[in-house]
């Protein structure tokens, strides 16, 4: 999942977010464009002379189509016949992939949004103008601050076509834009300035590229064009010298009468569409942000506004990709329509529905390409990973279509997880061919999960803080909840669990949660007119039941150690040790569960090697306690604070836990078994990674920062370098700390150099760039400079006595080192 994992993961979910940032967007430059492309020039000679009559345009013989807007093929040109009644309209342009090139890699999909904005057709005399139209800036059109908002807010012109003819008794106009897709038009490139720079990109080639097709619907046009690029470093076929690929444009009518929409509330996690409404009666610029969601009407008003469960007017309704794999296919559908059960929570029933995409025979009128189509998509892809995105309207947020993608190469992910987080626990998953029943499982889950996304929903991290961790044990607790109070948290296999719990192999996988239905509920409700916001906010601030909704926004997942990616219950520590035990049960197995005769080591090597980077990722969930601060949003009128400092003996805690686990080299994770046949552990690279991180500025700046704040709950910083120092040099004069602890210590002292000479990057940061306590820490107006000094003076005087006592070569050699690296930045040479 764009997990995010997008997407969600490193990324996980870096695209969804990203897709509604686009919405608004500028176009992206392109290299080396055509200087004055003809459908983009100014007006030629052929406006000058004005239209000609339709039929000399729109010859005999022409192949045209109705829709949105009336499409005509003459021999091998195109033409849009524009209604006057189109014109000032609104309409979303959205460029899509269709057709990607071979070895591209990425997340990058058929059907992956490359693009978005809103646009309009206008007249100018004789010529069709395509306008860019923002909507950053709005105001009610009879206000008087209406004209400045437009003359401040002047649209970017993308095209203008000459008028070749007039239709329909002059009511219509023929524009001639088969130039504008065919050729290098910035707005409608594929290839983004960095991936020109990657592949080498000399020059667009026109001889090789071409309009695909162009296809009108009543709601959308749908083009399909081919571009080719001349390249020196093209992806896949190294040498043929050109990268090409086929785009999907979609020209889509926005509604008339724009979707009422639904203010955002930051203690809800919703993806959001944003604006400034100087037409409001504020002493500010105000900002409205609107919510995304579908536009979902009760069939039945009145059974609705009883209280009653209807049926929408439109459903949202899903087709799968016909490239699914029938086997795959029920658990797809399944993951679409686990959802039914949420909406009922806000009214509705079969709110949402998936079917299998029609054949020819079935509805000869049936297109994916069609904009009124959403698609689970199944990417022959070896990217591991699915993504959620929404196409919405940036007016109101009214979500309009939807392309989930599943790449198919993301069932290699949890068939690894599965094993190394649940296969000291759950037989099921010992194997690297997992039962169906059990892949299926999670398949569908993480088709709900990115559902979710495409319904609005961001990611909530701090949902699964709401389960104590020993209740994660409990067969009871699990079959009904899962691992966490939200699909859309990164909880993804209970790691928790310990052999002999009695936990179903299902129950192992996460799930629905009551943070759904909440969710649901709160943004598709429909509400009286006038009563929205006040439900609204008593619904967030009066909640009873066992697990209250909570929502911590992205920009303080690195704050609030409670809101962290793919960690589980309420206490890291706690959860943490328990997949240690499991880890230690499970390492000793993994040559059995990861071999198969006639087959080489790779897959052992592979399974280990993500081994360590989750048990990385574990001890980070630990680590993320130290300078810690829990945020809960609130309104003025809620009592409570927004930020809480995680308190000074939790942050101790966490420290010896690191130091039992990390630091005191764990020699169960480098078995000589695993290495005689896959070579040598990483395993020092990643304790180097866990004490990078607490010893890295921002951590000891907000240490110093909390101190300050709230000394009461504060681990001075101070006393935190003392007590970290005392747990990587706790060797005595003479003895031989052993190669990962040297490794460590190596480490520490670069990281305290790095205090004192920082790169030239460092800094405090704009004013107000950053949420609290997340801003860069001014090196040259703290302490740290200060102690860091202070500690290689003693871990040079302890070195020295090491190498004055020490027996052997390497243990002399270590201690000398360290003496030589310690002058070396106290009293640098150069």
């Amino acid at each position: 999942m764009r997990d995010p994992q997008l997407l969600k993961g490193p990324f996980a979910g870096l695209i969804l977010s990203a897709v509604l940032t686009l919405l608004l967007a500028t176009p992206t430059s392109a290299q080396d464009p055509p200087a004055t492309p003809p459908a983009q020039s100014g007006a030629s000679a052929a406006s000058r002379k004005g239209p000609k009559p339709f039929d000399q345009v729109i010859t005999a013989g022409a192949q045209s189509e109705q829709g949105a807007m009336t499409v005509h093929k003459v021999d091998d040109k195109y033409f849009f016949e524009v209604s006057d009644d189109m014109l000032g309209r609104d309409w979303l342009l959205v460029s899509r992939l269709s057709g990607v090139p071979t070895g591209s890699g990425g997340f990058q999909s058929a059907g992956s949004s490359v693009n978005e904005r809103m646009v309009r057709w206008e007249r100018q005399d004789n010529n069709i103008l395509l306008k860019s139209i923002s909507v950053d800036a709005v105001a009610d059109p009879e206000l008087p601050i209406a004209r400045s908002v437009s003359e401040n807010n002047f649209a970017p012109i993308l095209a203008s076509f000459p008028i070749a003819a007039l239709g329909n008794n002059g009511s219509s106009s023929v524009i001639d834009v088969t130039t504008f897709f065919s050729g290098d038009t910035p707005a409608l490139s594929g290839l983004s300035t960095a991936q020109r720079t990657t592949y080498g990109v000399r020059r667009f080639d026109a001889a090789r590229s071409y309009v695909s097709s162009i296809r009108a619907f009543p709601t959308n046009v749908e083009v399909r064009h081919v571009q080719t690029f001349d390249a020196s470093k093209p992806p896949g076929d190294a040498t043929g010298g050109a990268v090409s690929l086929e785009m999907r444009q979609s020209l889509v009518l926005l509604p008339e009468v724009p979707m009422e929409p639904r203010h955002f509330d930051p203690r809800v996690g919703y993806f959001t569409v944003e604006r400034i409404n100087y037409g409001l009666d504020e002493q500010k610029a105000a900002t409205e942000t609107f919510i995304a969601r579908w536009r979902l009407e009760p069939k039945d008003p009145a059974a609705y506004a009883r209280g009653e469960i209807v049926e929408p007017v439109k459903p949202i309704t899903y087709y799968l990709d016909p490239a699914t794999p029938a086997k795959w296919k029920p658990y797809v559908k399944e993951g679409v329509e686990q959802w039914q059960k949420v909406f009922e929570k806000a009214g509705f029933k079969n709110a949402i529905i998936a079917k299998d995409a029609p054949t020819k025979e079935e509805d000869p009128d049936w297109d994916p390409d069609d904009a009124r189509v959403s698609m689970v998509r199944w990417a022959a892809s070896t990217v591991r990973n699915a993504v959620g995105p929404h196409t919405s309207d940036p007016r109101t947020g009214e979500i309009i279509n939807s392309e989930i993608t599943w790449y198919h190469n993301h069932m290699r992910s949890y068939r690894n997880r599965l094993l190394l987080e649940t296969g000291a626990a759950n037989p099921a998953a010992r194997t690297l061919d997992i039962p169906e029943e059990l892949m299926g499982e999670t398949m569908r889950q993480v088709i709900t999960h990115e559902i979710g996304h495409a319904l609005g929903l961001q990611h909530n991290m701090v949902a699964s803080n709401s389960f104590p961790v020993e209740s994660l044990r409990d067969p009871k607790f699990t079959s009904q909840y899962g691992v966490s109070a939200t699909i859309m948290d990164y909880a993804r296999q209970n790691y928790v669990a310990q052999p002999g719990d009695g936990l179903q192999p299902k129950d192992f996988i996460r799930r629905l949660g009551p943070f759904d239905d909440f969710a649901i509920n709160w943004g598709y409700r429909v509400l009286p007119a006038g009563d929205e916001k006040p439900a609204l906010n008593s619904w967030i601030s009066n909640q009873t039941g066992p697990f209250p909704y909570k929502f911590v926004p992205g920009q303080f997942g690195s704050l609030d150690p409670r809101a962290q990616t793919e960690d589980m219950g309420d206490d890291p520590i706690k959860a943490s040790a328990y997949a240690v035990a499991n880890w230690k049960r499970m390492i000793p197995n993994l040559i059995a569960w990861t071999t198969t005769p006639g087959e080489d080591y790779t897959d052992l090597e592979e399974l280990y090697t993500e081994g360590l980077g989750q048990w990385g990722r574990y001890m980070g969930h630990v680590a993320a306690l130290i300078a810690g601060v829990h945020v809960d949003l609130r309104t003025s009128d809620e009592a409570g604070a927004v930020f809480t400092v995680v308190p000074k003996d939790r942050q101790k805690a966490a420290l010896t836990f690191l130091n039992d686990h990390v630091f005191v080299t764990p020699d169960w994770l480098q078995p000589s078994d695993i290495a005689t046949l896959i070579g040598p552990s990483a395993l020092p690279s990643r304790q180097i990674s866990v004490l990078s991180s607490l010893m890295s500025t921002t951590k000891l700046g907000r240490l110093e920062e909390i101190e300050q704040f709230d000394p009461g709950r504060a681990y001075p910083v101070a006393e935190f370098m003392a007590d970290l120092k005392r747990s990587i040099w706790n060797t005595g004069p003479g003895t031989m700390p052993d190669a990962n602890r040297r490794a460590l210590q190596r480490a520490y002292v670069a990281r305290l150099a790095s205090i004192i000479n920082p790169p030239a990057t460092t800094g405090a940061g704009a004013a107000g760039a950053r949420p609290p306590f997340l801003t860069p820490v001014n090196l040259g107006q703290s302490d740290l400079p200060a102690l860091a000094r202070a500690q290689l003076r003693e871990i040079r005087e302890q070195a020295a006595m090491g190498a004055a006592t020490a027996v052997g070569v390497v243990a002399r050699a270590h201690w000398q080192d360290i003496v030589d690296r310690v002058d070396e930045i106290l009293k640098p040479s150069r």
